[in-house]
């Protein structure tokens, strides 16, 4: 039976949607492992100033395979400076869920200062989508929870506290554990900004080191994460594995099977 909270994010399978046809064959595929949601994220297909699927291909694709979009990741400049046409590209898929997969390097610099500056721009998008039903979401990597100096804050810290309730989270929780810091502190300060997180493991190999893994098979502690994710209010689980060691599907097979013994 599929879940209403296990998600893919599309990133993983990057490699498989660069044409219409392969997107509907990963799409497939993802419908056939059990999840019944997908984040649309790094879809070749829908790239590009004439992407040969649009919005509303794209959503006809998902209802094809009993799929929704809950949410996607997309280009700071256009929901800056393009906000109407996101707002109707959202509502074609209808999806109430933006997130940016990090805050452009190029426009702000990762200092307290610039982070500040995003913060200010974000506040008017921010607004404007809520008008429209659609939460904007911001997600980390590693490099966030960088101190501004040896006693000032993180810049993770900058947007949790000075962000408002109106900026969303999209917390990694593997790159919160790669950066050194405990993902359940991170959660409980997030209660209630948190509608979708995004899920991996993280194994340690023999000679190489830590590597990206499926949910399960590494060794974050799973068994104290979920239910922090629970009483967050986390509303859907987006599995991203960025690198596979073996095929993605199978991979996101193996994240599917364990996260449904926690009967999500």
């Amino acid at each position: 039976m599929a879940t209403d909270k296990l998600a893919v994010q599309m990133f993983t399978v990057r490699g498989h949607t660069k044409t219409a046809a392969e997107l509907a064959d990963t799409l497939n595929k993802i419908s056939e492992i059990g999840y019944n949601s997908v984040q649309l994220s790094a879809v070749g297909a829908m790239q590009g100033e004439n992407p040969e699927v649009n919005a509303t291909e794209a959503k006809r694709m998902l209802d094809d395979h009993g799929l929704s979009c809950i949410a996607t990741h997309r280009p700071w400049p256009a929901l800056l400076n393009d906000t109407e046409n996101e707002i109707e590209f959202h509502k074609e898929l209808d999806c109430n869920y933006v997130a940016i997969g990090g805050i452009p390097g190029d426009m702000y610099n990762p200092t307290a200062d610039g982070y500040r500056q995003f913060l200010r721009d974000a506040e008017k998008v921010i607004s404007r989508l809520k008008k429209e039903g659609i939460q904007f979401g911001h997600h980390n990597h590693s490099h966030e929870f960088t101190k501004t100096s040896s006693q000032g804050p993180r810049l993770e810290d900058i947007i949790i506290n000075e962000g408002g309730e109106d900026l969303m989270l999209e917390l990694d929780l593997y790159w919160i554990q790669n950066a050194g810091v405990n993902p359940e502190r991170i959660l409980e300060r997030s209660r209630g900004r948190v509608p979708v997180i995004h899920l991996k493991d993280k194994e340690v190999i023999p000679e190489e080191g830590p590597v990206m893994a499926p949910i399960g098979e590494g060794n974050m502690d799973w068994q104290h994460i979920i239910p922090a994710c629970e009483d967050a209010g986390v509303k859907w689980y987006a599995v991203e594995q960025d690198t596979c060691r073996r095929d993605p599907f199978d991979c996101l097979k193996s994240s599917y099977d364990f996260l449904r013994s926690f009967g999500l």
